[in-house]
This record gives structure tokens, C-alpha cells and sequence, in this order.
């Protein structure tokens, strides 16, 4: 195979990291419409990160947070967006670069990103991830308080499901 001199990777990376940033931007200025809500799952040490220190002696890998219900002072940058939410009754500002970001994903309509991490190939490819046709429902008291999760590693390559992410 010829070298990309081109870098076609790491270019579908950045319009697809700005789809994040876009759908951000849009309930910055407006709030959740309908169904919509988001999981996005992160490095909690990448570059740039900047989250309280028991989350991420908690998540010290990846971290998934929710934002829906309860969610505080969103703003989004260019390079990065900053959120407030709550973890175990306390708030919690987070700083997350877009480069941070392994997956997004919409399940009100089914809409998913995997991304590589910066650098490491071994990772499965940028691009959709396959999602369920029926995901549960979230109940209110699922709702009452955004929850993280941690985030299982796929195998290079792979296609991910993001059910690991929600409650059960």
C-alpha cells in the first residue's frame, strides 16, 4: 500500500471530531431538543484534561459521561468543551479537548463515532459504530443523576456496540 502523504485519517478524525463540537455548540445555545442526548467517552489522562482527582483515580483510563437531564455551564470551545455535573451528590467541573474524545454517541437517534486516539493505530478505525435497533429506555430515576461509566476497550479493528454504556 503507497504512503498517505495526504494524511486522509487523521482529516476525517478532525470533520468528524467537529460534528461533536457542532452538536455541542447547538444545545450550548439551545438546550436538548426531543430525544436527543449524549454519551461521550474520553481519556481521563489525555492532554488537556482537567477533571477532579477521584475521577480519575476512578476512570483511571477512559470515562464515559452522560448529558441529559443534569448538565451545567456547557461551553464549547474550538479545541475543547467544559461541562458541570454531578458525581455522588457533588458538582463537578470537567475541561475535555476534542483530541480526549474515543466515542460519541446519540442514542435518541442512533447516531455513534468511534476515534483513534492521537497516534495510536492500533485502535479500531475512525467512523460509525454500529448501535442497537432498540436500546432501553432510560428510566427517571436513571435520569435523576448523570452517571460515568467506564469504558471497555475494544480489539483492534473491532466495531463496538456502545450497550456497555448504559445502565442495565
Amino acid at each position: 500500500m503507497a504512503k498517505d502523504f495526504i494524511g486522509y485519517q487523521a482529516l476525517t478524525d478532525a470533520a468528524l471530531r467537529g460534528v461533536v463540537r457542532d452538536s455541542l455548540r447547538r444545545i450550548e445555545k439551545s438546550g436538548l431538543i426531543g430525544a436527543h442526548h449524549f454519551y461521550l467517552t474520553f481519556r481521563t489522562h489525555a492532554d488537556g484534561v482537567d477533571i477532579p482527582e477521584f475521577l480519575k483515580e476512578q476512570y483511571p483510563e477512559e470515562m464515559t459521561i452522560i448529558i441529559q437531564h443534569q448538565y451545567w455551564a456547557l461551553k464549547v470551545k474550538e479545541d475543547y468543551f467544559e461541562v458541570t455535573l454531578t458525581f455522588k451528590k457533588l458538582p463537578a467541573p470537567l475541561h475535555i479537548p476534542f483530541n480526549a474524545l474515543t466515542a460519541f454517541f446519540d442514542p435518541g437517534v442512533q447516531f455513534g463515532l468511534q476515534f483513534r486516539a492521537d497516534g495510536d493505530v492500533a485502535k479500531a478505525a475512525t467512523g460509525p459504530v454500529m448501535v442497537p435497533n432498540n436500546p432501553p429506555e432510560k428510566t427517571e430515576e436513571d435520569a435523576a443523576e448523570p452517571e460515568a461509566k467506564p469504558a471497555e476497550k475494544p480489539a483492534p479493528g473491532e466495531v463496538v456496540s456502545l450497550d456497555s454504556f448504559r445502565k442495565k
